[in-house]
């Protein structure tokens, strides 16, 4: 009975060993390539659990994410104009046919990396060469991006991968050269704010003299009005003064007289010599012709 109950649980133990040998579970994360004797038999990209045959079947993983490549140090490249920028990017790739990847570069990573790697650095070398670096700073920027993109993903479906994105995160000018570019930068500059502080200054200039003619011109209407006016005015009182004096004449006389002896006599220490049968002692006089007292 004992050796029944040993041998039952020997059968157990490999069929347990032998279905552990059997099943395999594939995350949705991943690729599954199953071999047979060293040959592809099958591609797995559904998430799940599968059968394989033990000791004969074996199976390999690949990452189904999005992968990123990053370069440690920016690159050096050459623009149209000869000078170097150094360029700092990123790819964004993922593997869509796990077989062709095994085949073409063993389902190895970093072999993967290296052709990407090689292809990216290719076709921006080519595409840095064709433009200047005000393109390759800000004009075309975006417009080499997309091109690379295309460019790298025709190569990389060779290879089983797809290249989703080439992204230029910087950008820049070496050391040696930002300086001089940046000194040139700061001359044009300079020459745009001066050319634009003396068409300022002529522009302020012409306003201001726009204004003192204008000014000169109201100031000079204005006065001639006013002198209108005025002599108008004057006209209209001397043809009332003269109305007026001529209903009486001697009243006007003796008017203008006190007026006279008020100007003259209005301080105490006024000294005046006159003729004392002058006429402007007339209305100091009486009937007779006598001072009066």
């Amino acid at each position: 009975m004992r050796d029944k109950m040993s041998l039952i649980g020997g059968v157990l133990l490999f069929l347990a060993a032998v279905a552990s040998m059997s099943l395999f579970t594939v995350d949705q994360r991943q690729f599954a390539i199953v071999f047979q004797l060293g040959e592809v038999k099958d591609v797995i990209s559904e998430p799940g659990l599968n059968v394989k045959l033990p000791l004969i079947q074996n199976v390999r993983y690949f990452d189904k994410r999005i992968l990123t490549m990053d370069t440690p140090e920016p690159e050096r490249f050459i623009t149209s104009e000869k000078k170097n920028v150094l360029v700092d990017h990123f790819v964004k790739w993922r593997i869509i046919d796990p077989r062709l990847y095994y085949e073409s570069v063993a389902g190895d990573e970093a072999r993967a990396r290296i052709r990407l790697t090689q292809t990216v650095n290719a076709g921006l070398r080519e595409e840095f060469g064709k433009r200047t670096v005000h393109d390759v700073v800000s004009g075309a920027r975006d417009q080499i991006m997309e091109d690379m993109r295309a460019k790298a993903d025709q190569d990389a479906r060779k290879i089983g991968a797809q290249i989703i994105d080439v992204r230029l995160k910087r950008v820049d000018l070496p050391s040696e050269v930002s300086e001089s570019v940046y000194r040139r930068m700061e001359a044009e500059r300079k020459r745009v704010a001066n050319e634009l502080r003396s068409q300022g200054a002529a522009e302020a200039e012409k306003i201001r003299a726009d204004a003192d003619r204008q000014r000169e011109v109201i100031i000079a209407e204005a006065y001639r009005d006013a002198q209108r006016t005025k002599g108008a005015g004057d006209a209209k009182a001397t043809a009332i003064y003269a109305e007026a004096f001529g209903q009486s004449p001697e009243f006007y006389s003796f008017y203008r007289s006190l007026e006279a002896y008020r100007a003259s006599f209005s301080g105490k220490d006024d000294v005046m010599v006159v003729d004392p049968s002058s006429d402007f002692f007339k209305f100091m006089k009486n009937s007779k012709g006598t001072e009066r007292n």
